[in-house]
């Protein structure tokens, strides 16, 4: 997991929780029923034209709002690969990783554009967007929050560290 490739869809800043997963779908938290709406206030048809792999890329304050734990579940349930965007509100940050939902803060991120194809090098601390062939870099993740994504989420990995005895 140390490497993400996917097809870019771009959002603009200032994305919210109510834009990732709208309150009005929160009567359940089953991650497959919120799948269904994601990102819908923005696009209606995004769900439908979304494939499991594809990265979002979005403006600055990514997942400003509410901290409810259903943006990251939602999006992580649809398929999004990862986020890419100059900076996520700090909640939806942490949620994310609680969650395994892979996020990476890049300055530059609205220089790439919709439909392009970016590959995320963790370990390098590099995105490269394949279809214009520039590369970018941002700080790597720490190891720690690499092995929450890499086990699924906070319970996942506590989970598995249960298992070893630790």
């Amino acid at each position: 997991m140390n490497k993400i490739t996917g097809k870019v869809w771009n959002f603009g800043a200032n994305i919210d929780t109510d834009i990732i997963i709208a309150a009005r779908y929160l009567n359940s938290s089953d991650p497959e029923h919120l799948a269904k709406y994601v990102m819908e206030d923005a696009d209606p048809d995004f769900p439908k034209k979304l494939s499991k792999g594809d990265i979002i890329v979005a403006g600055e304050n990514f997942g400003c709002g509410s901290s409810r734990e259903h943006a990251p579940i939602a999006l992580k349930a649809a398929g999004v690969a990862a986020v890419v965007a100059p900076s996520f509100a700090r909640i939806f940050y942490r949620n994310a990783f609680n969650m395994g939902l892979p996020i990476f803060e890049l300055p530059e991120s609205l220089e790439i554009k919709e439909g392009e194809t970016i590959s995320i090098d963790l370990d390098a601390g590099e995105i490269t967007n394949n279809t214009t062939n520039k590369t970018y870099k941002f700080i790597p993740i720490p190891d720690f929050m690499q092995e929450l994504i890499a086990t699924g989420g906070l319970i996942n990995y506590a989970k598995a560290e249960m298992s070893k005895g630790n």
